[in-house]
């Protein structure tokens, strides 16, 4: 007798306790631990975090806050350069939390910040940063990147275009990727996509 297969009727499971599953793009930059992502909304937004220079680190290791016997997930912790961290809840909608999830998050000694991410689906940031992070486990060679910094020293700045010239030994669009998520080089996200006229600088400490 042919089996059929079983269907979760709609409802059955809170789609927040959804099983964890690959989302793309696999690459992180800035994350300790395991990258295990409930949605792809949350990966979408681990890209933003990827490439936001406030961001010193994130996790999605100890997501989970608990008051009376409840327990509500939420998607990252994120550490910020001002040392300061913050529990970060993602859906596509705002999300609505429990009454408790403010005061149970400071308790924990962190900050609480819900994230609609319609509010980011079609921006230049967001589609720059998951561009960029297609090539988020390459690495640049020393030479090119030398011969890149020090291009950008006498020149004050070049063009992505300008930019891909310099690479010798590598692929140039994966070195001139590595190069922005790796911190050595920074260029404007918001404003359109990357492209040939792109402005590219070096960061200084």
């Amino acid at each position: 007798m042919k089996s059929i297969p079983y269907e979760r009727p709609p409802g059955d499971v809170d789609p927040r306790y959804e099983p964890p599953r690959f989302y793309y793009p696999l690459a992180t930059i800035k994350c300790t631990g395991s990258p295990v992502f409930r949605s792809q909304d949350a990966r979408d937004f681990a890209c933003l975090l990827d490439v936001d220079p406030d961001v010193l680190s994130w996790t999605c290791v100890g997501i989970e806050l608990s008051y009376g016997g409840e327990t509500y997930p939420t998607d990252f912790v994120v550490k910020g350069t001002d040392a300061r961290t913050f529990v970060i809840d993602v859906a596509r909608e705002l999300p609505r939390p429990p009454d408790w999830i403010g005061l149970t998050a400071e308790r924990a000694g962190h900050g609480y910040r819900p994230v609609a991410m319609k509010d980011f689906a079609d921006s230049f940031r967001l589609r720059n940063a998951k561009d960029l992070l297609r090539y988020g486990f390459y690495r640049c060679p020393l030479g090119d990147r030398i011969r890149l910094l020090a291009a950008l020293d006498e020149m004050g700045s070049l063009t992505v275009a300008e930019s891909l010239a310099a690479f010798r030994e590598g692929r140039p669009m994966g070195c001139l990727a590595a190069l922005i998520l790796q911190g050595f080089l920074e260029i404007e996200m918001d404003d359109a996509l990357i492209g040939p006229e792109t402005v590219v600088r070096r960061i200084r400490d």
